[in-house]
């Protein structure tokens, strides 16, 4: 499944971030354009295309570089198979429901391929077969349940076939044909440079910040990098929606429908024809995931997995390890030569949350281990929304839905880490007293001049003192030695080693704080 993964470290690095994006410069004047696209990963760029390619004029804005957090962290497995097994799905949400899902996942799989074929884009886009299969580490083959999985696929006409023994794992499982893969950067880059231009346009180092409709019927205002933009529709295509022109309660609302979680990646090379090219993925829970591609010289693995949620791990480290043997363990000639992590959003019921919040405000997020996938069919129902057009799947992904079969005991148990955090982290005290009990390269929460501070010494001694209160909803920041970043606990925003905001839904950066340096 893809694993839409966040900003890594200098420490940890995508395979894929040996492709850079065109540069595009930050807003320099005010603007006036229909469609107003906020993000400038996977969403963005597609929602931007695709409504330029609908004659509309559309401002794409970003406020780093394009496609640099979860864009071009994630594994970029293309398949309609979601992270919710299909009896699962059909449980809870009916039989022509658990269709519209896969059909929406294979229509985004087209929509990518038509693209590559329009722009004659150079990125790899390969059709495999994707395999589902029993537990890496698990007791039971669980021979039934696949079989089941496999027959429920065929009569809802999906294409699947048990299989008694995966390549490379030799457990059961089911081989979903036309699924599909391809260079996720390689694959933006072509689409961005057709943005620009019959009034279209991209900037980076732009960030949205107050939105304005003072007329419900009225023209969108957003003030973003000091200059306003004016439009009549909104996509917010950030991993965790901005409040924008929603309220605040509503905002919150709609945050507190999602839990994120970290996962872990590692990529290596392979002696060329050891593996079949083809996605795998596991029932373990967290599960495992691989892809591999073929090159000239070689081949090339990416392997990923043990989850968890989002600041609540110590040892972040050691995940990477535990990955790096797993690997080992099935392809002992491995050179592993890339780690990097990141977030995956999760939805209460576990489908995606796309559709407007408010009116002519439209949002995308709630992915699940299917970003690359769900991020394109959130662009094509923001084109058509904009469009005015009716789109088949917009009730299906409501992000206002209620009628939820298991809906409601979801989202307790996913936000009852929330004041659980929020106590424990305030009752612990800090890790230690001065600065002398921080190593450099890692950041601490430690007790200075009787304030708790988040301090982060860099590997020349330099410090930054920051506030360890998460700006969202008041939690303390834990520190992610893996990824040298500041992550909170409750809700999942992560924070640069300097405090700037890496993901949300937190919009502001942690607060610097003055203290005295002891040694």
């Amino acid at each position: 499944m893809t694993k839409a993964l966040s900003p890594t470290s200098a420490r940890t690095r995508s395979h894929w971030k040996k492709i850079q994006l065109p540069r595009f410069s930050p807003l320099g004047k005010a603007l006036n354009v229909d469609v107003l696209v906020i993000g400038g990963g996977m969403t963005g760029i597609s929602t931007a295309y695709l409504i330029k390619k609908a004659g509309r004029s559309v401002a794409l804005i970003e406020r780093d570089h394009l496609a640099q957090q979860d864009t071009a962290n994630t594994t970029a497995h293309l398949t309609c198979v979601t992270d919710l097994r299909l009896k699962k799905l059909v449980k809870t949400f009916g039989r022509d429901h658990a269709q519209a899902v896969w059909d929406a996942g294979l229509a985004a799989i087209d929509q990518i391929e038509a693209n590559v074929r329009a722009e004659s884009i150079s990125c790899e886009f390969t059709r495999v077969p994707g395999f589902l299969f029993a537990a890496i580490d698990g007791e039971d083959d669980e021979t039934g349940g696949l079989k089941e999985d496999a027959q429920l696929a065929n009569e809802l006409g999906f294409s699947a076939d048990f299989v008694p023994s995966v390549p490379l794992f030799n457990r059961p499982g089911v081989r979903f044909a036309n699924q599909a893969k391809f260079h996720p950067l390689k694959y933006l880059a072509g689409l961005v440079q057709r943005i620009p231009g019959d009034g279209c346009d991209v900037f980076e180092e732009t960030e949205a910040k107050e939105f304005e409709q003072p007329d419900t019927d009225g023209p969108i205002r957003v003030n973003a990098g000091g200059h306003s933009i004016t439009c009549n529709f909104v996509v917010v295509a950030t991993d965790v929606p901005l409040t924008g022109v929603s309220n605040l309660v509503g905002a919150t609302l709609l945050q507190s429908k999602l839990a994120p979680y970290t996962s872990y990646v590692v990529g290596a090379k392979l002696p060329k024809g050891m593996v079949a090219e083809a996605s795998f993925w596991d029932t373990s829970d967290p599960y495992y995931y691989l892809r591999v591609d073929r090159h000239r010289d070689h081949d090339y693995a990416v392997f990923g997995g043990l989850d968890h949620k989002t600041g609540q791990e110590e040892d972040t480290q050691g995940r990477f390890d535990d990955l790096e043997r797993v690997l080992l363990r099935f392809l002992p000639d491995a050179q592993i030569d890339a780690h990097w992590s990141g977030q995956v959003i999760e939805s209460q019921d576990g489908l995606p949350l796309i559709g407007e919040t408010v009116d002519r405000q439209f949002v995308a997020t709630g992915y699940s281990g299917n970003g690359i996938t769900f991020g394109t069919l959130a662009a094509m129902m923001a084109r058509d929304r904009a469009m005015g057009r009716r789109n088949p799947w917009s009730d299906l992904f409501d992000p206002n839905r209620l009628k939820l079969k298991g809906g409601t005991w979801n989202y307790l148990r996913e936000n009852l880490d929330y004041p659980y955090y929020m106590i424990k982290d305030r009752l612990v005290g800090a890790e230690g007293q001065s600065l002398g009990s921080l190593p450099r390269g890692q950041g601490m929460i430690l007790k200075l001049d009787g304030k708790r501070v988040a301090v982060y010494r860099d590997s020349n001694g330099r410090t930054t003192v920051l506030s360890p209160v998460c700006p969202h909803m008041g939690c303390i920041v834990h520190w992610n030695e893996a990824e040298t970043t500041w992550d909170c606990p409750c809700h999942g925003s992560r924070f640069r080693c300097t405090g700037e905001v890496l993901a949300g839904p937190a919009e502001r950066a942690l607060e610097p704080i003055k203290v005295t340096l002891g040694k």
